[in-house]
């Protein structure tokens, strides 16, 4: 290996690793906010790829009816949740009204826009419109009743989740991949290594949304909000904040970031209606590095994640995967022994 070679490959990691590290702050912010270990990440990445994929081929995608039935289900159990509550039907109404206002809005304007063969960057920002609606969505659904369980039982309704998205992603989506134009169709020689529009876009974007995230926690009343829920949820609840609205609009931040990560990777790889799990597991693997607590933590292991991930492809490509999730276990180890385990009750 020369130079020239170790340059590339580290371009593509740092590349790779910008979309694990929003995957990781993503995982984080749910974990500290909700304690929801959100295996079903991935699915929104693959999500946002395949909806502008199919947008790209003037197609309605599979998105529209995903996010029509979800939005069903849920104004379904507004109205159950009304009856036991004994709210009146014009209370019960408007509260389904407000489930399914804007999934419908969206999901009409997308019968409308796709045959139009709409400019890429449009047709972005649509496909994040209607990805960003399932956090919510499944959170209502999955989580909210059981919001207080144990760590252990959210993980497990994580995994039921995730199982749930992957099949009703093969029904809407199909079986066959896909792979998005780029963004930026460019390529700049920097020395040795020839570096793409797409990598700057995808490393540019990364840094931008950081950005955004902190001036949202700690700049907007929200954004406080959340953070004060991340700290003590319970005090957060004596003091009048919402931890059901917390756990909605964190769920809805995570969906924007799976969306946009999706975006981001689409041009890099062909994505089927799986591809998400994988792609999401290493960030995971990220947000383990930093203790599911730290979003600059997570950042630096989601970037040494994809570096590991590059040059394990070059000397062993049908081994990088077993490189990089092994590369997480000292870190556990390393992990248990620095912070004894607490049974919880």
């Amino acid at each position: 290996m020369d130079l020239s070679i170790a340059s590339i490959l580290l371009i593509d990691g740092l590349s790779n690793g910008a979309i694990y590290a929003l995957l990781g702050l993503a995982t984080v912010l749910l974990f500290t906010i909700t304690r929801v270990i959100f295996i079903p990440q991935g699915e929104f990445v693959a999500f946002g790829a395949l909806t502008l994929a199919l947008l790209q081929n003037r197609q309605v995608p599979g998105t529209v009816w995903l996010l029509l039935m979800l939005a069903g289900l849920a104004a379904l159990q507004e109205l159950v949740n009304g009856l036991r509550a004994k709210r009146g039907m014009a209370t019960t109404a408007k509260a389904m009204a407000r489930v399914l206002a804007y999934p419908v809005a969206i999901s009409a304007f997308t019968f409308y826009a796709a045959p139009l063969g709409l400019p890429l960057l449009v047709q972005a920002l649509l496909s994040i419109a209607l990805v960003v609606p399932l956090g919510s969505l499944v959170y209502r659904l999955a989580y909210e009743s059981i919001a207080d369980a144990s760590v252990l039982v959210l993980l497990i309704v994580s995994v039921g989740v995730h199982f749930i998205l992957a099949g009703l992603g093969l029904i809407f989506f199909g079986a066959e991949g896909f792979r998005t134009p780029p963004f930026w169709d460019e390529r700049f020689n920097v020395g040795p290594v020839l570096l793409s529009g797409q990598a700057v876009i995808t490393m540019l974007a990364t840094v931008a949304l950081m950005g955004l995230m902190w001036l949202f926690f700690e700049r907007t009343l929200r954004g406080r909000a959340l953070r004060a829920t991340a700290v003590n949820r319970l005090g957060a609840r004596l003091m009048g904040i919402s931890t059901v609205n917390a756990g909605r609009l964190s769920f809805t931040l995570a969906a924007f970031i799976g969306a946009l990560s999706g975006l981001l990777i689409g041009p890099t790889t062909t994505v089927f209606y799986d591809s998400g799990f994988l792609i999401g597991l290493k960030g995971f693997v990220a947000a383990v590095f930093a203790g599911l607590a730290s979003y600059p933590q997570a950042a630096i292991g989601a970037l040494a994640i994809g570096i590991l991930e590059a040059f394990g492809a070059f000397w062993s490509s049908a081994f990088k995967e077993v490189i990089v999730f092994t590369a997480i276990l000292p870190f556990l180890l390393w992990r248990s022994l620095r912070d004894p385990h607490h049974e919880e009750h």
